[in-house]
Protein backbone atom coordinates (compact mmCIF):
# COMPACT_ATOMS: atom_id res chain seq x y z
CA UNK A 1 0.00 0.00 0.00
CA UNK A 2 1.45 3.33 -1.01
CA UNK A 3 1.34 5.98 1.46
CA UNK A 4 -1.12 8.34 1.45
CA UNK A 5 -0.71 10.97 4.26
CA UNK A 6 0.37 14.76 4.99
CA UNK A 7 3.17 13.71 7.26
CA UNK A 8 6.92 15.50 6.66
CA UNK A 9 8.43 13.13 4.67
CA UNK A 10 10.65 15.29 3.10
CA UNK A 11 11.90 15.70 6.78
CA UNK A 12 12.42 11.73 6.78
CA UNK A 13 14.32 11.83 4.02
CA UNK A 14 16.59 14.56 5.23
CA UNK A 15 17.15 12.83 8.35
CA UNK A 16 18.38 9.44 5.96
CA UNK A 17 20.27 11.19 3.79
CA UNK A 18 21.97 12.78 6.29
CA UNK A 19 22.85 9.49 8.51
CA UNK A 20 23.87 7.79 4.92
CA UNK A 21 26.62 10.69 4.28
CA UNK A 22 28.29 9.88 7.47
CA UNK A 23 28.93 6.04 6.31
CA UNK A 24 30.26 3.73 8.77
CA UNK A 25 34.19 2.62 7.86
CA UNK A 26 33.83 0.17 4.84
CA UNK A 27 35.48 -2.35 7.38
CA UNK A 28 33.16 -2.98 9.78
CA UNK A 29 30.83 -4.73 6.66
CA UNK A 30 33.29 -7.64 6.88
CA UNK A 31 33.01 -8.22 10.59
CA UNK A 32 31.46 -11.85 11.18
CA UNK A 33 32.94 -12.48 7.67
CA UNK A 34 35.84 -14.96 8.10
CA UNK A 35 38.04 -15.85 4.78
CA UNK A 36 36.65 -15.07 1.28
CA UNK A 37 33.14 -14.08 1.18
CA UNK A 38 30.49 -16.78 -1.24
CA UNK A 39 29.76 -14.91 -4.63
CA UNK A 40 26.40 -13.00 -4.28
CA UNK A 41 26.51 -12.45 -0.46
CA UNK A 42 25.35 -9.55 1.04
CA UNK A 43 24.33 -8.03 4.25
CA UNK A 44 20.55 -7.12 4.77
CA UNK A 45 19.61 -4.25 7.39
CA UNK A 46 15.87 -3.20 8.21
CA UNK A 47 14.69 -0.97 10.78
CA UNK A 48 10.88 -1.35 11.40
CA UNK A 49 9.57 2.12 12.58
CA UNK A 50 6.17 3.50 14.41
CA UNK A 51 5.15 6.91 13.45
CA UNK A 52 3.48 8.36 16.66
CA UNK A 53 0.95 9.83 15.33
CA UNK A 54 -3.35 9.11 16.80
CA UNK A 55 -5.18 6.45 14.72
CA UNK A 56 -8.08 8.64 14.83
CA UNK A 57 -6.45 11.37 12.72
CA UNK A 58 -5.50 9.37 10.28
CA UNK A 59 -7.70 10.00 6.76
CA UNK A 60 -7.40 6.54 5.63
CA UNK A 61 -10.10 4.55 8.03
CA UNK A 62 -9.44 0.74 8.11
CA UNK A 63 -11.52 -0.60 10.80
CA UNK A 64 -14.01 -2.15 8.77
CA UNK A 65 -11.17 -3.98 6.40
CA UNK A 66 -9.42 -7.45 6.81
CA UNK A 67 -6.29 -8.32 6.41
CA UNK A 68 -4.57 -11.72 6.21
CA UNK A 69 -3.37 -13.45 9.01
CA UNK A 70 -0.10 -13.71 9.37
CA UNK A 71 1.69 -16.73 8.63
CA UNK A 72 3.53 -18.06 11.59
CA UNK A 73 5.25 -21.01 9.49
CA UNK A 74 8.82 -19.33 8.39
CA UNK A 75 11.64 -18.30 10.37
CA UNK A 76 11.93 -15.63 12.89
CA UNK A 77 12.92 -11.96 11.77
CA UNK A 78 12.22 -10.46 15.45
CA UNK A 79 9.18 -11.96 16.99
CA UNK A 80 8.52 -10.61 20.52
CA UNK A 81 6.78 -12.49 22.87
CA UNK A 82 4.41 -11.07 25.78
CA UNK A 83 6.67 -10.69 28.59
CA UNK A 84 8.88 -8.79 25.50
CA UNK A 85 11.81 -11.63 25.03
CA UNK A 86 12.80 -11.43 21.79
CA UNK A 87 13.21 -14.35 19.29
CA UNK A 88 15.41 -14.55 16.01
CA UNK A 89 16.26 -17.15 13.69
CA UNK A 90 19.18 -15.14 12.14
CA UNK A 91 22.34 -14.66 13.13
CA UNK A 92 21.73 -10.48 13.98
CA UNK A 93 24.17 -7.91 14.02
CA UNK A 94 24.35 -5.59 17.05
CA UNK A 95 22.30 -2.01 16.63
CA UNK A 96 25.35 -0.01 17.40
CA UNK A 97 26.70 -1.77 14.13
CA UNK A 98 23.80 -1.10 11.21
CA UNK A 99 24.40 1.41 8.68
CA UNK A 100 21.26 2.41 9.45
CA UNK A 101 21.65 2.90 13.25
CA UNK A 102 22.37 6.41 13.08
CA UNK A 103 19.02 7.03 10.90
CA UNK A 104 17.47 4.83 13.48
CA UNK A 105 19.01 7.19 16.74
CA UNK A 106 18.03 10.56 14.92
CA UNK A 107 14.12 9.45 14.12
CA UNK A 108 13.70 8.43 17.68
CA UNK A 109 15.72 11.76 18.53
CA UNK A 110 13.26 13.49 16.70
CA UNK A 111 10.19 12.75 18.78
CA UNK A 112 8.15 11.27 15.92
CA UNK A 113 9.12 7.54 15.64
CA UNK A 114 9.51 5.11 17.76
CA UNK A 115 12.24 2.31 17.06
CA UNK A 116 10.62 -1.01 16.67
CA UNK A 117 13.28 -3.57 15.24
CA UNK A 118 16.64 -3.19 13.87
CA UNK A 119 17.54 -6.18 12.37
CA UNK A 120 20.85 -6.97 9.87
CA UNK A 121 22.59 -10.22 8.97
CA UNK A 122 24.52 -11.61 6.46
CA UNK A 123 23.32 -14.20 3.92
CA UNK A 124 23.79 -15.22 0.15
CA UNK A 125 21.56 -13.91 -2.27
CA UNK A 126 22.27 -16.04 -5.60
CA UNK A 127 20.11 -15.50 -8.73
CA UNK A 128 17.09 -17.10 -8.82
CA UNK A 129 16.82 -17.04 -4.79
CA UNK A 130 13.37 -17.78 -3.49
CA UNK A 131 13.54 -15.97 -0.04
CA UNK A 132 11.43 -17.84 3.37
CA UNK A 133 9.16 -15.52 4.64
CA UNK A 134 10.37 -13.82 7.81
CA UNK A 135 8.37 -13.44 10.81
CA UNK A 136 7.61 -10.32 12.35
CA UNK A 137 5.58 -9.39 15.85
CA UNK A 138 6.48 -6.05 17.53
CA UNK A 139 5.18 -3.02 18.91
CA UNK A 140 2.91 -2.86 21.66
CA UNK A 141 1.14 -5.73 23.32
CA UNK A 142 -2.76 -6.41 23.13
CA UNK A 143 -3.30 -8.25 26.05
CA UNK A 144 -7.09 -9.11 25.48
CA UNK A 145 -6.39 -10.14 22.06
CA UNK A 146 -2.45 -11.85 22.91
CA UNK A 147 -1.29 -10.63 20.38
CA UNK A 148 1.52 -7.57 19.08
CA UNK A 149 0.63 -4.03 17.70
CA UNK A 150 2.70 -5.09 14.41
CA UNK A 151 2.46 -8.55 12.43
CA UNK A 152 3.50 -9.99 9.49
CA UNK A 153 6.66 -10.96 7.01
CA UNK A 154 9.10 -9.79 5.17
CA UNK A 155 10.33 -11.65 2.73
CA UNK A 156 13.35 -11.20 0.53
CA UNK A 157 13.94 -12.66 -3.12
CA UNK A 158 16.44 -12.48 -6.35
CA UNK A 159 15.50 -12.60 -9.67
CA UNK A 160 18.08 -10.44 -11.55
CA UNK A 161 17.73 -7.97 -8.92
CA UNK A 162 16.99 -8.41 -4.98
CA UNK A 163 13.13 -7.49 -3.97
CA UNK A 164 11.91 -7.08 -0.63
CA UNK A 165 8.06 -7.66 -0.24
CA UNK A 166 6.48 -6.24 3.33
CA UNK A 167 3.51 -7.64 4.55
CA UNK A 168 2.75 -5.92 7.80
CA UNK A 169 -0.55 -5.25 9.72
CA UNK A 170 -0.76 -2.48 12.44
CA UNK A 171 -3.50 -3.36 15.33
CA UNK A 172 -5.30 -1.89 17.35
CA UNK A 173 -6.61 -3.19 20.32
CA UNK A 174 -10.79 -3.61 19.55
CA UNK A 175 -13.78 -3.02 21.86
CA UNK A 176 -14.28 -5.20 24.50
CA UNK A 177 -16.90 -8.25 23.58
CA UNK A 178 -19.76 -9.15 25.68
CA UNK A 179 -19.18 -10.46 29.01
CA UNK A 180 -18.15 -14.28 28.43
CA UNK A 181 -21.25 -16.79 29.17
CA UNK A 182 -20.35 -19.74 30.61
CA UNK A 183 -20.04 -23.02 28.81
CA UNK A 184 -23.04 -25.15 28.87
CA UNK A 185 -23.39 -28.18 31.35
CA UNK A 186 -23.80 -31.47 30.40
CA UNK A 187 -26.85 -32.39 32.04
CA UNK A 188 -27.95 -36.39 32.37
CA UNK A 189 -31.88 -36.87 31.19
CA UNK A 190 -34.59 -38.29 33.37
CA UNK A 191 -34.53 -41.73 33.98
CA UNK A 192 -30.51 -41.43 32.62
CA UNK A 193 -27.55 -42.64 35.44
CA UNK A 194 -24.22 -41.15 34.37
CA UNK A 195 -22.29 -43.08 32.06
CA UNK A 196 -24.91 -45.32 30.46
CA UNK A 197 -25.31 -44.96 26.68
CA UNK A 198 -28.92 -43.30 25.35
CA UNK A 199 -29.83 -46.72 24.18
CA UNK A 200 -29.44 -48.70 27.87
CA UNK A 201 -31.57 -45.60 29.62
CA UNK A 202 -33.81 -45.00 27.24
CA UNK A 203 -33.43 -41.48 26.84
CA UNK A 204 -33.97 -40.60 23.65
CA UNK A 205 -30.59 -40.19 21.64
CA UNK A 206 -31.87 -36.47 19.94
CA UNK A 207 -31.39 -35.49 23.70
CA UNK A 208 -27.72 -36.58 24.35
CA UNK A 209 -26.85 -35.35 20.66
CA UNK A 210 -28.18 -31.86 22.05
CA UNK A 211 -26.00 -31.62 24.77
CA UNK A 212 -22.79 -32.86 22.79
CA UNK A 213 -23.56 -30.65 20.80
CA UNK A 214 -24.04 -27.54 22.68
CA UNK A 215 -20.86 -28.45 24.35
CA UNK A 216 -18.49 -28.80 21.21
CA UNK A 217 -20.16 -25.57 19.74
CA UNK A 218 -18.73 -23.57 23.03
CA UNK A 219 -16.13 -21.31 22.13
CA UNK A 220 -14.79 -18.68 24.89
CA UNK A 221 -14.84 -14.95 23.33
CA UNK A 222 -11.89 -13.11 22.34
CA UNK A 223 -11.30 -9.53 22.22
CA UNK A 224 -11.15 -8.24 18.67
CA UNK A 225 -8.24 -6.26 16.86
CA UNK A 226 -8.84 -3.27 14.35
CA UNK A 227 -6.82 -2.52 11.56
CA UNK A 228 -5.30 1.00 11.79
CA UNK A 229 -2.99 0.22 8.75
CA UNK A 230 -1.03 -1.88 6.77
CA UNK A 231 2.60 -2.10 3.89
CA UNK A 232 1.60 -4.53 1.08
CA UNK A 233 4.52 -3.38 -1.10
CA UNK A 234 7.26 -4.86 -3.38
CA UNK A 235 10.11 -2.65 -3.84
CA UNK A 236 13.05 -3.61 -5.85
CA UNK A 237 16.27 -2.74 -3.98
CA UNK A 238 19.92 -1.45 -5.02
CA UNK A 239 22.76 -1.78 -3.23
CA UNK A 240 23.55 0.88 -0.87
CA UNK A 241 20.80 2.50 -1.55
CA UNK A 242 18.50 3.29 1.54
CA UNK A 243 14.95 2.85 0.61
CA UNK A 244 11.50 3.86 2.95
CA UNK A 245 8.81 1.88 2.32
CA UNK A 246 5.66 2.74 4.56
CA UNK A 247 2.00 3.63 5.55
CA UNK A 248 0.49 6.41 7.39
CA UNK A 249 2.02 5.27 10.81
CA UNK A 250 4.30 2.35 10.74
CA UNK A 251 7.34 1.94 8.13
CA UNK A 252 10.55 0.31 7.13
CA UNK A 253 13.82 1.13 6.48
CA UNK A 254 15.53 -1.20 4.25
CA UNK A 255 19.65 -1.43 3.23
CA UNK A 256 21.34 -3.97 1.48
CA UNK A 257 25.48 -3.74 0.89
CA UNK A 258 26.86 -6.40 -1.24
CA UNK A 259 30.34 -8.24 0.08
CA UNK A 260 33.04 -8.18 -2.27
CA UNK A 261 36.08 -10.39 -1.81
Amino acid sequence: MQAQCSWPALRLAGIVLTASLSAIPSGLYAQGVTGTPPDDYYRAEFVILQRLVDPAGIAEQMSDKGADTADTTGKALWVEDSNGSRRSDLNLVPRQQLHLGEAANRLERSGNYRVLATAAWYEAFPPNYKGQPLLVAIGDWLPEAGQRSVEGTITVDRQRYLHVNVSLNHWAQGESPAPEQPAPEATTAPGTQAGMLPSESGTPPAAAQQAELALAAYQPTKAPVELITWIRETRRMRSEEIHFIDSPTIGVLVFFKKIEG
